[in-house]
């Protein structure tokens, strides 16, 4: 595993076949899945922050994108090329957040997607932090839910027994609106104890095609342990390894 930060690695080396690029502005995190996806898939993996992408992408498996704060143009131009010229392109949880709506296309065009800014109560986005949710797999059939995941729950979901894993203390989007189509790998289910409300919503992961590549979007990722977590770490690996 690379960690690439420093001005003077601006541009990379050609990519091999089985290379991984993750651009992140928070690394711990990225260094654990970094190791993940080495054991798991095989994968090498490189980690950047998005001012040091490099000018070639094409080469690389996959482009993992892990980014709290802002992206800027020069990256968002960067990963959305990377993803219709026939990229893999991997979200991960705050990758999709609030912050994005600044971005002319990251939302609305690439990922065909908002973030309503009506009143929570009318279906308007909303976040939780330090909750507990449960991630549910909503397609038993995909490889990316299934291949060598051992969901070690059960849940109930939409009156529908359903293989899940827990996460605590974690953070949770709600109300995502969807525009373009998409496939549904994953659900995310959350109580809210101050209001007796139960949230169950189809937006925990899913992957779209974009222009000759694909997109995928994980929720889960609030913390460093969460990429701890042996069913989400292979579903990542899945990911990672997902022939389209």
């Amino acid at each position: 595993m690379k960690l690439l930060a420093l001005p003077l690695l601006a541009v990379l080396p050609l990519a091999a076949a089985n290379e991984v690029l993750i651009v992140a502005d928070e690394f711990p995190a990225m260094q654990v899945l970094a190791k993940k996806l080495e054991t798991g898939a095989q994968a090498r993996c490189t980690i950047v922050a998005q001012d040091r992408i490099p000018a070639g992408t094409t080469g690389y498996a996959a482009l993992i994108v892990y980014i709290h704060k802002g992206i800027g143009e020069p990256a968002e131009r960067s990963l959305i090329d990377y993803a219709q010229a026939g990229g893999k392109l991997i979200l991960l949880h705050h990758s999709i957040s609030s912050g994005k709506r600044k971005n002319h296309f990251w939302l609305p065009t690439f990922l065909e997607m908002s973030l309503p800014e009506k009143e929570f109560s009318a279906g308007g986005y909303k976040y939780y932090e330090g909750i507990r949710m449960e991630v549910v797999n909503l397609a038993p059939d995909h490889p990316v839910t299934t291949t060598k995941v051992k969901y070690p729950a059960g849940t109930d979901y939409k009156s529908v027994r359903r293989p899940a894993f827990e996460l605590d203390d974690t953070e949770v989007y709600l109300n995502h609106v969807f525009a373009g189509e998409r496939t549904t790998l994953l659900g995310i289910k959350f109580h809210d104890a101050k209001t007796g409300i139960l949230f169950q919503q189809d937006t925990g992961g899913w992957w779209k095609r974009s222009g000759r590549g694909t997109v995928f979007y994980f929720m889960p990722g609030h913390s460093v342990k969460e990429f701890e977590d042996p069913a989400y770490a292979q579903i990542l690996v899945n990911a990672v390894n997902f022939k389209p």
